[in-house]
């Protein structure tokens, strides 16, 4: 009986190790990273132990899941990653939506649009995706009018209509909360404003529309779409615990978007 009752735990404990695994999932610092850490928690008690990595842009972590360096990434929206994809062949896709960030319009030297001065100088995101979102949020605010065909992708060249004669800055990303000293305003990517101690329902002098489809993704390479460990990943992240984080930290600069 004894043997029987010490076989069958070492049988429980094998089994317990053969379904525990490991992932890496790489993140941009700030809500993406703080976020992850409370879908660690959910996801650990399911035999699933994610390793976060923290990127300081937007270039690498696809490449480092398409490297194989990753097993996963979220830090990014699907339009951007599809631009990626576009651009770069990357055989990577989505399997679960995450949060939608808004971008705001943040300025230390106005306090609404409406204050901007003929010529001012507004620093936009240098990437074809996040450059073009800027813009339209710009067009939804009435300061600039572009070409209705140029689709989510608009460049300065789509623009019809400047009144005001704005001068486009485009810079990295994540180097806008640093250009506020240096232009009249930035149009800021909601991960970097907060990560500058921005927040985007205090501090934006205005701020993208709720209907946005720039909803965040969890992506992964395509070959490992249907695995197991990513189910539990994206089932860890949709837990309501992790919704509930969300609203109580975040106080609504962030919408979960499943």
């Amino acid at each position: 009986m004894k043997k029987l009752i010490i076989a069958a735990a070492i049988a429980a404990l094998t089994a317990g190790t053969a379904l525990a695994e490991t992932i890496k999932v790489g993140v941009t610092p700030g809500e993406h990273a703080q976020i992850m850490e409370k879908v660690k928690e959910i996801a650990a008690p399911k035999g699933l132990n994610i390793e976060i990595l923290e990127f300081s842009d937007y270039v690498v972590p696809n490449q480092a899941l398409a490297d194989g360096d990753l097993n996963a990434n979220s830090f990014q929206h699907q339009p951007y990653l599809d631009n990626q994809i576009a651009d770069r062949g990357f055989d990577i896709v989505s399997v679960g939506t995450t949060i939608t960030t808004p971008m705001g319009v943040y300025s230390n030297k106005v306090k609404s649009l409406d204050e901007l001065q003929d010529g001012a100088t507004i620093a936009i995101p240098n990437d074809p995706t996040n450059g073009g979102r800027a813009l339209l949020v710009l067009a939804s605010k009435g300061l600039i009018k572009v070409k209705e065909d140029a689709g989510l992708k608009v460049t300065p060249a789509d623009i019809t209509e400047n009144p005001k004669n704005i001068t486009f800055a485009e810079l990295d990303a994540a180097q806008l909360p640093r250009s506020l000293q240096d232009v009249d305003a930035a149009v800021i990517n909601t991960n970097y404003a907060m990560e500058a101690g921005l927040h985007p329902k205090k501090d934006a002098i205005a701020i993208e529309g709720e209907k946005s489809p720039y909803a965040n993704v969890i992506a992964v390479r395509k070959a490992d779409k249907d695995a197991p460990w990513v189910k539990t990943l994206v089932e860890s992240y949709h837990d309501d615990k992790v919704k509930a984080f969300i609203n109580d930290t975040f106080k609504g600069a962030l919408i979960p978007s499943w």
